[in-house]
């Protein structure tokens, strides 16, 4: 039995399948994860979420930014929907409204003691140690899984606050924890993010620094896997390896790559995407 990680998909599905047939992927023996951001932009997410949920236990996700903007969407359409969005074909489908559901309850992060690796969809503030992103992870998952999620879709989204605090409360508490699993690249020793950066290492503002560079991090011990950041330039994993980490997000929706991590061995897979090479 293998466990592959897979970088962010975001509704291309044939490449999905293609990476799949790549690794000799095998239901009844195999584990995979997902690096969050199932949906969007691409032209199949509605195949993709078909999918990945009929896998049931065999798969595991965490939730990423398009996942949450997949909800937005589907609560609120004339006031969320973006015209680069490709939502459509899963908020038409007669189990769009399971899919969705099956969507929200998904965790941020996921870690597996076992095989020594934790799962998340974008980044950690240095503050946090494994144990305790796990608690807060579970706060707002609390919040989604529950009847009244639709007030937190309402309000999740804003860059502020900027910094973390055990005395952040309410809606800024749980936006804030969202914002650093779901949105985080760039931040600083203190804990302020800065969600405005997309750019690659290196073309960021100063005093902030990629969330995993951080000599202050807390998780420097766990091996990170996390998607979300397609400028960052895989290369050769063990340029990663100083910093624990494992970028795994390749743009395949961006016309880049799908990739895909071997957790028993650390050997990576990827194949070309199908979709056009353009800018965001």
């Amino acid at each position: 039995m293998s466990t592959y990680v897979i970088g962010d998909v975001q509704g291309c599905y044939q490449e999905l399948l293609h990476i799949l047939d790549r690794i000799n992927f095998d239901e009844d023996r195999d584990r995979l994860w997902f690096t969050g951001d199932l949906v969007n932009r691409g032209p199949q997410s509605l195949e993709v979420l078909r999918f990945v949920k009929g896998l049931g236990d065999t798969a595991i996700t965490v939730l990423g930014n398009h996942d949450l903007h997949a909800l937005a969407v589907a609560r609120d359409p004339s006031r969320h929907k973006r015209s680069k969005d490709t939502l459509d074909a899963v908020l038409a489908a007669p189990d769009g409204e399971d899919l969705l559901d099956w969507l929200r309850k998904l965790p941020f992060l996921h870690e597996d003691r076992e095989v020594g690796f934790v799962l998340i969809h974008a980044g950690l503030v240095p503050q946090w140690d494994a144990h305790r992103a796990a608690e807060l992870a579970r706060e707002v998952e609390t919040v989604l899984g529950n009847g009244a999620y639709g007030e937190f879709i309402d309000r999740m989204y804003g860059n502020k606050p900027e910094r973390w605090s055990e005395d952040l409360s309410g809606w800024e508490r749980l936006r804030f924890i969202t914002n650093c699993f779901t949105r985080l690249r760039y931040c600083d020793a203190d804990g302020r993010v800065d969600l405005e950066d997309k750019g690659p290492p290196g073309s960021q503002h100063q005093p902030y620094q990629p969330w995993f560079t951080l000599d202050t991090r807390r998780t420097k011990d766990k091996k990170i896997i996390f998607g979300h950041w397609s400028t960052v330039q895989l290369g050769d994993i063990r340029e990663f390896s100083q910093y624990n980490v494992y970028p795994l997000d390749t743009g395949c929706v961006w016309g880049g790559q799908l990739t895909a991590l071997r957790l028993d061995d650390e050997r990576l897979f990827s194949v070309p995407s199908r979709q056009p090479k353009f800018g965001k």
